[in-house]
């Protein structure tokens, strides 16, 4: 069931590009006294879609579209949520907003409370978890298009 879970993360990218969400700048015309564009969200105005196929997590586009290149976003876990290992072809680069975030790399697990950060270059495996009571929260600045590759598909792929 958490293969399924997975897997379904892969066609979740498909439908991202309609989530893609946009505030409008601090100047109608687009442009601050100095400088280009602002880009201001409230959080009250951020736009929370659960992800079709895969209990436990939401996503929140806030710029560019996951499903198609570099964007940022948040996602949000419920708190006793957990991803079998798994790895992510784009860099990306997360700072934990709420909840405590576990994270097993190379078979160690590693609690990253609010505030923490981690980055997963490399297609570097790891597995994902929520502690219970909290539900996490996650800014995410991904440097391509987003997917989750399931570890175990590569291993069935070879018998």
């Amino acid at each position: 069931m958490k293969t399924n879970t997975l897997r379904a993360a892969l066609v979740v990218a498909a439908g991202l590009s309609s989530l893609s969400v946009h505030a409008p700048a601090a100047d109608p015309a687009g442009k601050s006294a100095k400088g280009g564009p602002a880009v201001l969200i409230p959080a009250a105005n951020i736009q929370w879609s659960a992800v079709p196929g895969m209990t436990g997590i939401q996503i929140a586009p806030v710029d560019g579209d996951p499903s198609k290149g570099p964007s940022h976003f948040f996602l949000k876990f419920t708190g006793g949520f957990a991803a079998p290992l798994h790895h992510h072809t784009a860099e990306h680069f997360v700072t934990v907003v709420a909840g405590t975030l576990v994270l097993t790399v190379d078979g160690k697990p590693q609690k990253l409370p609010p505030g923490s950060f981690f980055t997963f270059t490399g297609k570097k495996p790891h597995m994902t978890s929520c502690e219970a009571g909290a539900d996490c929260l996650l800014s995410m600045d991904v440097r391509g298009k987003w997917d989750v590759v399931p570890e175990e598909d590569k291993a069935a792929a070879k018998k």
